[in-house]
């Protein structure tokens, strides 16, 4: 049965082998963010919701900041972006999944502080800010504890981890010790089935079902998608590879993905082991990038490597007006050396057996020509020889480029849909694509003679009766200078200068 349609729609179709209105790169994280350290965090929209994010000290104000990137893993993105040595690329969205209001303590924790010239202070990030009260250290109950806004002001001092309270002049809390109680959240609870989400009969959105409500509500198209820390569980994965597809019923994004340094049994802590795993679970969607392991940087800090590959993929995207035809791999990343594991005996790998892990589709890192850089340019579906696989997958940068295409003919022609399909309207399509496709051309993101085409066949009058109309655009995006080999060869020609007469 045909499927009826109402809007601008966009699909890749087989691919054909032979021998400036911008969609810019959006990336979504999902993970769990210290939303307990923001005051009004219930009103804010901070839980399962798309949050841009568009600076170090705005990540702060919005989701929290936090050291522990194993519990809160949205900092560990939000440093990527916005705290290394490397110049800030943004902005990004977040969806944070950990709820203070469900992933809590059971019981509120107490303790005593001292206050000194007025301020206290003690260091923890999981103090639920909003259920903070101090009191008399010899306070029995509610009556006698001081009033914040009156007696006293209460702040979190991210550089240092600590929440500080603050006497106010007037107040009636002299310096002293003073007893604070509030219940702590609680990052442990939250598991794979709060980052993959659902939504609810009565129209609530949770965990990656969230990315629904980016352009629904921010009118911005997803097309960047990772979850480190929580990617190398494979129902997450596959949660954000489906997810992926149609977001909205139209836009098209890729997934950075990791495999696990361990599995909860075994350490995945060498290639063959990453390997071994990456089939076995079958990570190898064509709308993907794999990577492993991972790596630190000088402070001793661990960055999942889909993190950094989302971080230079903005970065290429950026700096070619948002058309995403550059390849991440070989682009410098804030690391200093691999990382598999706190208890690994692996020293790491050099390129040659990097290129291991890239004929498996899996991007690594490696220290190459004085710096740590990204390496491996293929998709998830990538297997060396292979003959089976469709070769629109061999490159990230050719499944992102022919998305970026079907999402801009969405937007650009998405205000049309409902108007008169005039033969004017037609022509105008397809001159307008056809001067795109050649600007990519041009600028080297496409190759050849890509073509658009409104071809009766793909347009019966039963679907042109229905107002169904279809265009055919066929590309080849440009292949990475994946190799490059030189042949030197040996001659004893040169030894005739010994006897040539000089001049």
């Amino acid at each position: 049965m045909a499927e009826y349609k109402h809007g601008a729609y966009g699909r890749l179709t087989e691919s054909v082998v032979e021998s400036a209105l911008a969609v810019s790169t959006v990336p979504v994280y999902f993970g769990t963010a210290p939303v307990n350290l923001v005051r009004g965090y219930a009103e804010r929209d901070v839980v399962n919701a798309p949050v841009r994010v568009t600076s170090l000290a705005d990540a702060r104000e919005r989701i929290g900041g936090s050291a522990d990137w194993a519990a809160f893993t949205l900092c560990e993105a939000v440093a990527a972006h916005y705290d290394t040595t490397a110049e800030a690329v943004g902005p990004i969205y977040v969806v944070n999944v950990l709820d203070p209001d469900r992933h809590r303590a059971k019981k509120a924790t107490t303790q005593v502080v001292g206050l000194a010239n007025g301020t206290a202070s003690f260091p923890t990030d999981r103090a639920i800010l909003d259920t903070v009260t101090v009191a008399p250290e010899a306070a029995d109950g509610d009556a006698a504890a001081y009033v914040e806004g009156e007696d006293y002001a209460l702040s979190y001092n991210h550089n240092a981890g600590k929440v500080v309270i603050t006497a106010i002049e007037g107040g009636s809390m002299p310096d002293g010790s003073v007893r604070v109680t509030f219940f702590e959240v609680d990052p442990a609870s939250v598991t794979a089935e709060d980052v993959i989400g659902y939504v609810s009969d009565d129209g609530e959105y949770f965990g990656i079902d969230a990315l629904a409500l980016l352009y629904q509500e921010q009118f911005a198209i997803p097309n960047l998608l990772a979850a480190p820390g929580w990617s190398e569980v494979p129902a997450v994965y596959d949660r954000l590879v489906k997810a992926a597809q149609k977001i909205n019923g139209h836009w098209d994004a890729y997934v950075a993905a990791d495999l696990p340094l361990t599995d909860g049994r075994s350490a995945v802590d060498t290639i063959d082991k990453a390997i071994a795993w990456k089939d076995e679970h079958a990570y190898s969607s064509e709308r993907s990038s794999v990577c492993w392991p991972q790596v630190t940087d000088a402070s001793g800090r661990a960055f999942h490597l889909s993190t950094l590959f989302v971080v230079e993929s903005l970065r290429a995207d950026n700096d070619n007006g948002g058309v995403p035809f550059v390849s991440c791999s070989n682009k410098a990343i804030p690391a200093c050396r691999q990382r598999f594991g706190d208890d690994a005996a692996n020293r790491g790998f050099d390129q040659m057996r990097a290129n291991a892990l890239n004929e498996h589709g899996i991007t690594t890192a490696i220290g190459w020509a004085g710096e740590w850089v990204l390496w491996g340019p293929h998709t998830a579906a990538y297997r060396f020889g292979s003959t089976s696989m469709d070769p629109r997958g061999i490159f990230a940068s050719a499944m992102r480029m022919l998305f970026h295409i079907t999402n801009l003919f969405q937007l650009e022609w998405a205000p049309a849909i409902d108007g008169p399909m005039t033969r004017a309207l037609q022509d105008r399509i397809v001159n307008r694509e056809q001067a795109k496709l050649d600007g990519y051309v041009t600028q080297g993101a496409l190759i050849g003679r890509p073509t658009v085409a409104f071809d009766p066949a793909s347009n019966p009058d039963a679907s042109v009766m229905e107002g169904d109309f279809r265009w055919d655009i066929a590309v080849t995006p440009t292949p990475p200078l994946k190799s490059a080999s030189v042949c030197v060869a040996y001659t004893d020609a040169g030894f005739a200068a010994y006897f040539e007469d000089g001049e």
